[in-house]
């Protein structure tokens, strides 16, 4: 007789009259209790992503061998200042580091694989994803010198494989990086569904749709999907988000609209589809396309080895030979869509680009979204490009950009098709994820069953259910100034207050016996007043620094700290009662 398992699996056991008949009538019943008690769990253990656009990261747990999915970084914000990345916190991967099976890679964009270079550093272990996606990667990979550390595995559309306890079907979906996957984990506790960024675009660039009838097939096999993990960025956006191919069209149309000027546009340098929409409208006009950036002629040396780019190669020309031609004759494709301050665009609106200089001839494309955080440096470049005079095209004033994320009705539509027992939401700042946990309980998963996690949580899945675990990981900021680790919160709380109130250095030299001032005091400031236009308010702080130092001498407190501490305080006490401001004191007291 065959008895079926909750997870699907079949168990043979004897007829149970067999069994009656040989005294053993409970024998069905005890293997039963036995496999579901011995049952391994599942665990679920979020290291970025939940709370922010950026830093995704997460992995699971299965019999002691960890799987990781995706690794990725996110851009500093404006309260970080001198950040040049923030990366997931590694604490706990170092710690287990014998027992990672690998990464899986959902796709190629920097807020989910930028973060490799860092991890391979502490842990060696190999990476699985689409051709582009480990493409893309092994380029930072081996500028980093990591190659050696780990091994760059291919999977295909529909594939199915082996990771160590992993069993991981891989499922196509569109988004604004070619080839990018869903993946569906099948653990002895069943099937966790990973959707990865996706959206529903019914007419793409590359003609490759997700794949909804695989999605569907799975989320009817084995028990359903027990576990959904659901791209949560555009929860807040009503209807259907557009489709890529939109952008082709008005791309077109605005080569014919400006015949006889210069078209630059700017995208993100993994934004193939777009890069490929661009190139064919120029080509269409009769242009000529120079590609401009490290990162862009990276990524379409590789596009076009892979066969992902079809731009004739006679059409591509230098970026030294722009000056050659008329502006009506090329268009440049470049970086520095997100306003980075070394990137292309931003050298050009400043006027410091070596090859590419912009002026009334010009209509510049900037054909991407402002990502969270750098929209203050978005609107810099804008402005400076139309003090070059140029004409300005971006998604605030046209059709140039869609997102490359579903809106709210294609997350509905994947919550009804996948019909998941246990929702969380993911990839998203906490506004998205509370927004997307609403459709899933307005698309009927009961409002028990829904869980919105945040960095740092872990969700545990069982034949009884999913059990949260909160602050179960370290899970924490970490900032890269030159190098890993190189800051701490105490010295960004420090940079925020040196710009925002400055600093004061005290000198002053002092008789190591008797306390007496030597020389000084002198005071040095930095943003707090200007030495020169604030004369009389610096010579009135030396005097306090003078009188507290006298006192203190009085009382036969002449020891070092003794001393620097008065020298604080006094000034300190000046500046707040003077100026209402706290800039940092800093006292040097030299003994002799």
């Amino acid at each position: 007789m065959e008895i079926g398992h909750p997870r699907g699996w079949p168990i043979r056991v004897r007829s149970i009259n067999s069994c009656y008949l040989s005294g053993c009538w409970l024998a069905p019943l005890v293997v039963l209790a036995s496999l579901r008690a011995m049952t391994p769990s599942t665990r679920v253990v979020f290291l970025g992503g939940l709370g922010e656009i950026g830093r995704n990261c997460l992995f699971m747990e299965v019999e002691g061998r960890i799987l990781l999915v995706d690794c990725g970084l996110m851009f500093p914000e404006p309260d970080m200042p001198g950040v040049d990345l923030v990366l997931p916190e590694f604490t706990y991967l170092r710690e287990h580091a014998d027992q990672i099976e690998g990464v899986v890679l959902t796709h190629a964009h920097e807020d989910h694989a930028g973060a490799l270079s860092y991890l391979l550093r502490d842990v060696s272990c190999p990476i699985f994803g689409s051709p582009l996606s480990l493409g893309m990667a092994r380029n930072r990979i081996k500028e980093a010198g990591l190659l050696d550390r780990t091994e760059l595995i291919p999977v295909n559309d529909g594939e199915r494989r082996k990771i160590g306890p992993f069993d991981v079907e891989f499922i196509p979906v569109t988004h604004s990086v070619p080839h990018a996957f869903a993946a569906a984990y099948h653990t002895p506790a069943g099937t966790i569904l990973h959707t990865g960024d996706f959206k529903l675009d019914l007419t793409p660039v590359d003609g490759r749709r997700t794949d909804l009838a695989l999605l569907g097939e799975i989320a009817r096999r084995d028990g359903g999907i027990r576990l959904l993990l659901s791209d949560s960025t555009n929860a807040e956006r009503p209807g259907y988000t557009p489709s890529e191919s939109i952008v082709g069209k008005r791309m077109r149309a605005l080569f014919r609209e400006r015949e006889g000027k210069r078209v630059v546009v700017a995208s993100f340098a993994s934004h193939l589809h777009r890069v490929q929409q661009v190139a064919e409208a120029a080509l269409a006009a009769g242009r000529s396309i120079a590609f401009v950036g490290r990162s862009m002629v990276n990524n379409i040396t590789l596009a076009r080895e892979m066969g992902l780019l079809d731009v004739p190669v006679g059409k591509i020309i230098d970026v030294e030979e722009i000056e050659r031609y008329s502006p009506g004759e090329v268009c440049v494709i470049c970086t520095g869509s997100q306003g980075e301050p070394m990137a292309a665009l931003s050298l050009m609106a400043a006027h410091e680009h070596k090859w590419v200089h912009i002026g009334k001839d010009d209509v510049v494309v900037i054909s991407a979204h402002a990502i969270p955080g750098n929209e203050s440096s978005v609107s810099r470049v804008i402005d400076s490009l139309y003090r070059a005079g140029a004409e300005v095209v971006h998604g605030g004033n046209d059709d140039v950009h869609v997102s490359g994320h579903a809106s709210q009705e294609e997350l509905k539509f994947v919550l009804n098709l996948t019909s998941p027992e246990w929702f969380v939401p993911v990839h998203g700042e906490y506004r998205h994820m509370v927004h997307h946990a609403v459709l899933a309980e307005e698309s009927g998963i009961p409002a028990d069953h829904i869980i919105v996690c945040e960095d740092g949580d872990a969700v545990t899945l069982d034949e009884k259910g999913l059990t949260v675990e909160r602050d179960a990981v370290p899970a924490g900021y970490v900032y890269v100034d030159g190098i890993v680790g190189d800051i701490s919160h105490g010295v960004l709380r420090d940079r925020r207050m040196l710009a925002e109130e400055g600093f004061v250095a005290v000198i002053v030299t002092i008789d190591k016996r008797t306390g007496e001032i030597v020389t000084g005091p002198e005071i040095i400031t930095r943003g707090w007043v200007h030495a020169t236009e604030a004369e009389d308010l610096l010579e009135e702080a030396k005097q306090v620094v003078r009188a507290a130092l006298e006192a203190a001498a009085k009382e036969g407190a002449t020891d070092f700290e003794t001393m620097r501490r008065h020298t604080r305080r006094a000034v300190g006490r000046f500046i707040s009662d003077r100026t209402k401001r706290r800039p940092a004191v800093i006292p040097v007291v030299l003994e002799v």
